[in-house]
């Protein structure tokens, strides 16, 4: 399979889109929950109901731990780590797709997936761009920060190539079986990290504009968004899909000037500009060719002998 269907591609757009704007609302969450607390919410509200009308897909039990370890405590618990410490949230955006490039080499050195020259090449040129996006932002930003995000894409990368081993059959059983993982581990390190106080502070003081940042991130950001991602998923190599996630900063930065203020300078308009040309290259169908019609045969030579 060498392209992604219109449809699907389609799909994946919306959830670009959907990611992008999430960084924002990350950001909006993150003043009245502490960040792990906050994870831990995300998945448990995820989970439950949904696991009551969700059938388990018919996978083994170790993708399931597997995919909510890593995409649950891994990504979500280190990405709100970052961005609670300091990380930019347009920043941030861009440093979690590192997870394409992650995603396509844990893909063919541990699932042998065979990738075409275009796809490597078009990852290949909008992960290198990262370098742009954070020299325009990466003199006020800690280290620290910025490698919870890196390792936060690392454990994303993960989780999409374990999503594509398992073979689960539909994206949205996995996400929901899956969420049922994170929340008491990361509300034990909740509990031991941020403290009595903060957790129970923010569960006794819901905020209007919290409470509706928390609902964003359980109904878009994970059931439509990594529903839908899963799915895809299932029908295409984990290469071929990850790039998409490419263009999540273009949408990220863009929210964040508008919202938080967070105004891109060149770097970052430069890079928005080099990732869709790299996404381009990756999700644009390869020209056929033309077919050539036979030769025609002059009435002489068909006569001959």
């Amino acid at each position: 399979m060498d392209g992604v269907q219109p449809r699907h591609a389609g799909l994946a757009a919306v959830v670009v889109v959907i990611w992008g704007v999430n960084f924002v609302i990350i950001d909006v969450a993150l003043r009245e929950f502490p960040p792990l607390l906050l994870a831990a919410l995300r998945f448990a509200l995820t989970a439950v109901p949904a696991i009551l009308f969700v059938r388990r897909p018919p996978v083994a039990w170790r993708w399931i731990v597997a995919v909510g370890f890593l995409l649950g405590v891994g990504n979500f618990g280190l990405l709100f780590l970052g961005i609670n410490l300091g990380m930019p949230a347009g920043l941030s955006s861009l440093v979690l797709q590192s997870q394409a490039m992650f995603t396509l080499l844990m893909a063919a050195v541990l699932v042998g997936e065979r990738l075409g020259r275009r796809h490597v090449a078009g990852t290949a040129v909008a992960t290198a761009d990262l370098g742009l996006f954070a020299a325009g932002g990466g003199d006020s930003v800690p280290l620290g920060p910025f490698l919870l995000v890196v390792a936060s894409a690392v454990c994303w990368a993960a989780a999409n190539v374990c999503t594509r081993a398992s073979g689960a059959p539909a994206g949205l059983g996995l996400l929901v079986w899956s969420s049922v993982i994170p929340p008491l581990p990361l509300a034990a390190l909740s509990y031991l990290v941020e403290g009595h106080d903060a957790v129970a502070g923010a569960l006794t003081s819901f905020e209007p504009g919290a409470t509706l940042a928390l609902a964003y991130l359980v109904a878009l950001a994970t059931l439509v968004g990594f529903g839908t991602w899963n799915t895809l998923l299932r029908h295409y190599p984990a290469g071929l899909i990850a790039p998409f996630s490419l263009a999540v900063p273009v949408v990220g930065m863009s929210a964040a000037w508008v919202w938080l203020g967070e105004r891109p300078g060149a770097a970052e308009l430069g890079g928005a500009a080099v990732i869709l040309l790299g996404l381009a290259l990756v999700v644009r169908p390869p020209r056929r060719a033309r077919a050539v019609p036979p030769p025609v045969r002059h009435q002489e030579e068909a006569r001959a002998p």
